[in-house]
């Protein structure tokens, strides 16, 4: 059974806008009714995985972390569900920051996470004792948006972005307050005389850290070298937004106000369909529009990779959680899952590396190197 626990706010939301919940809708409706996860619904697994079977095998698996990658985890647990297996499988979104902290607990099995592991984080978890395997299991682009009324902006440069949201953009309310900084910067895109409704990641989000580090941080780099910003200040956009850590309720700021700006990852955008406008942008070499094919050969320039990270000795000892990240690594999980819920698949020789990463049980990180 899978269980993708929502309050009933994020259920009526994700309702409105995910295809990927209709195979979940029940088991939701049953989480908020107090009624999910019995006990009875532990029972013997089978099917295949990775080209093994892992017929017998009882047990659960408990994810949490990203919202981005929780589709695809979601996804992958329906499919293996399908595929005749009985493992209880939990997936939960509360962002990929607030995952790792339960992550490096021994809280949860698996963190899903939308950016790699920071520093700290790892230092937590070896505190705790705990060695953990990272997995790549897909790409994503982060969509930046408004709303489909705002003709007046189309595309918009890195500089740009740092203007209307970076640390020295407090205060700014219209989209043009921003106009002097962004030209500062050498942007020559005209900015409109309109308010400036912003509703975006919050603080507990990967998709906020990576924000920050694919849109703005060359920016920010260059203003802490010139001394207009201090080093903590680069680390963050303005705080003067509405932040939201669920995708489909910055999805809904962006819908509300004729205005907006936002970001959420590329699949969320795509499934808002006419309700938003996707901006293009310059990261240096010409407006690029977020899509599978940019993203895939990394031309767009907000493009990132998400990951899976395994604690390894519950692997070790949770025959459920070594079939579920089997499964999980076939090309099942790793292209039909990806691609059904709207990211795009690992090239082959990436694919297959995550494999051999997770065969060897190889611990540690290696995204950031």
């Amino acid at each position: 059974m899978i269980c993708s626990p929502l309050s009933p706010e994020e259920f009526n939301l994700r309702s409105r806008h995910s295809r990927w919940v209709r195979p979940v809708a029940l088991a939701s409706v049953l989480a908020l009714a107090g009624a999910a996860c019995s006990d009875d619904s532990e029972t013997s697994t089978g099917g295949t995985t990775g080209g093994t079977a892992g017929g017998g095998v009882t047990g659960s698996v408990v994810v949490s972390g990203s919202s981005t990658v929780q589709p695809i985890s979601t996804r992958v647990a329906e499919l293996f569900e399908d595929a005749g297996n009985k493992v209880n499988v939990t997936v939960d979104g509360p962002g990929t920051g607030d995952g790792f902290k339960l992550f490096c607990a021994g809280e949860t099995d698996i963190s899903d996470a939308s950016r790699p592991i920071k520093d700290e984080e790892a230092e937590a978890c070896a505190a705790a004792g705990i060695e953990f395997i990272e997995i790549p299991v897909a790409f994503d682009g982060i969509t930046v948006m408004t709303n489909p009324a705002n003709d007046a902006v189309e595309c918009l440069t890195t500089e740009d972005l740092y203007a209307l949201v970076g640390p020295e953009s407090q205060g700014f309310a219209k989209w043009s307050d921003a106009q002097a900084l962004a030209t500062e910067l050498g942007s020559s895109t005209q900015l409109p005389d309109a308010k400036l409704d912003i509703t975006a990641p919050g603080t507990e989000s990967g998709t906020y850290d990576a924000f920050i580090e694919l849109a703005l941080a060359d920016v920010a780099k260059s203003r802490v070298k010139e001394g207009k910003i201090t080093e903590d200040q680069a680390k963050n956009t303005r705080p003067d937004y509405t932040s939201q850590a669920n995708d489909n309720a910055i999805l809904q700021g962006i819908e509300a106000s004729n205005t907006s700006f936002g970001w959420v990852g590329f699949a969320f955008a795509e499934e808002a369909g006419s309700g938003v406008k996707e901006l293009e942008i310059d990261g240096g070499d010409g407006c690029v529009a977020p899509s599978v094919e940019t993203i895939a050969d990394g031309t767009y320039p907000l493009s990132r990779t998400l990951y899976i990270y395994v604690n390894k000795a519950k692997a070790d000892s949770n025959p459920a959680l070594r079939a579920y990240v089997d499964f999980y690594l076939t090309d099942e999980g790793m292209v039909t899952a990806v691609e059904e819920v709207g990211y795009v698949p690992l090239p082959a020789d990436q694919r297959e590396e995550a494999r051999t990463a997770w065969a060897e049980r190889r611990t540690g990180t290696s995204a950031g190197a």
